[in-house]
């Protein structure tokens, strides 16, 4: 279940809200005027989030390729990468 918080909880809670985004890896959501404002979120979870996405933009990226048409027999990238680790 969401942790939803005033933005004067935020304020005056500061302390408290950061000690649950660090232990429970997981957003606080801050209302402002009773409206959804906010997310905050401790830097380490932010990080995982966006690694995330970029993992999910790569594996997208991959798919496309496989759409499109844009591959090559595993025995010619197998050749490459040796090809490459000889030039080392």
């Amino acid at each position: 279940m969401p942790k939803i918080r005033s933005s004067a909880d935020l304020r005056n809670n500061y302390n408290e809200i950061s000690t649950f985004c660090h232990d429970y890896a997981e957003p606080v959501f801050i209302t402002k005027n009773g409206k959804g404002d906010l997310a905050v979120m401790s830097i380490e979870t932010y990080e995982a989030l966006t690694a995330r996405f970029d993992l999910y933009a790569k594996l997208q990226e991959g798919l496309d390729d496989v759409a499109a048409g844009r591959t090559r027999p595993l025995e010619e990238f197998m050749q490459e990468l040796q090809n490459r680790r000889s030039l080392r």
